[in-house]
């Protein structure tokens, strides 16, 4: 089963509670990361728009004050104290106001029209979006689910006659040419399926959805002796795979043991040494004089 990895799903909540003024992307849609999503009019972002107005004015009130002192400090119409205790209030005047209106730019909110904008956190595919106009919308809920677009996990069932061969850092591979590598090998075989848990990572790709039931092929190191052929070199006679290899100006017929097929290709263990000469097309006649004698 294709899935993202833990890491690669990302819940997009909304950030003040409010109502939903417009959506901007639905389900399925790919998004960049710090795309807006949603469009939501909150209470709380207008709180804090007016809150920032306010802060604006008694900053320019106070640095104007901290100005007029220091100037009458300078003086010495007044005491440095007063000019000090100023410019400490200007000072914090100016970080309330620094402090506000950090907090709507990381919202990408609008304190004057009371609304923010939900952005992407991460660059993806938007595979959930329970949102629509209109409706209500608050921090305990996540309105957009987006998955990671460069990377996929192959969670699968590895038959009992494989373990032990299939170890993390082999290589396996999604027809029709995606290549990922194994990360993880189960070491406890369920009963009913009798078989053991694989985890491999994959990349994106054409047909990679999660959500998807697919196989895998695992591509491991071959036994000593074996070779790979054509699947057409491959004939059966009598129930048993058997193979024609160039001998002496003709023909020889000789029984295989296939390792395994994949990509159109068998690996054999036995039946035929590297380097040797085989037929791959011409084998139904071949097998028709064979069976004749």
């Amino acid at each position: 089963m294709i899935q993202p990895p833990a890491n690669a799903r990302v819940a997009v909540a909304a950030t003040f509670p409010g109502t939903v003024l417009r959506t901007l992307v639905v389900e399925g849609d790919s998004v960049r990361r710090g795309q807006p999503l949603a469009v939501i009019a909150s209470r709380d972002v207008l709180t804090i728009g007016a809150d920032l107005s306010r802060a604006h004015a008694r900053s320019g009130v106070a640095q104007a004050n901290a100005a007029r002192l220091s100037q009458l400090s300078r003086e010495g119409i007044i005491a440095g104290a007063r000019a000090d205790e100023a410019n400490a209030i200007a000072a914090e005047a100016r970080a309330d106001v620094s402090e506000k209106s950090r907090i709507l730019a990381m919202v990408n909110g609008h304190g004057g029209s009371g609304s923010y904008k939900l952005t992407a956190p991460i660059a993806g595919r938007i595979t959930s979006a329970a949102i629509q106009a209109g409706n209500p919308v608050d921090g305990t809920t996540a309105p957009y689910v987006i998955d990671a677009a460069d990377r996929y996990e192959v969670v699968g069932q590895l038959p009992e006659r494989l373990i032990g061969q299939v170890r993390p850092g082999m290589s396996v591979r999604l027809l029709p040419d995606l290549t990922g590598r194994i990360v993880a090998v189960g070491s406890t075989i369920d009963p009913a399926t009798r078989s053991a848990s694989l985890k491999a990572e994959i990349p994106a790709g054409p047909g990679v959805v999660a959500g998807r039931a697919t196989s895998i092929v695992i591509a491991g190191p071959a036994p000593a002796g074996a070779v790979s052929v054509p699947d057409a070199a491959i004939t059966m006679i009598d129930g048993k795979s058997m193979i024609f290899v160039a001998e002496r100006g003709g023909f020889a017929i000789r029984p295989v043991t296939s390792g395994g097929t994949s990509n159109g290709r068998t690996v054999l263990l036995s039946g035929v040494r590297p380097g040797e000469q085989i037929v791959v097309s011409g084998t139904s006649a071949l097998k028709a004089l064979a069976t004749a004698q």
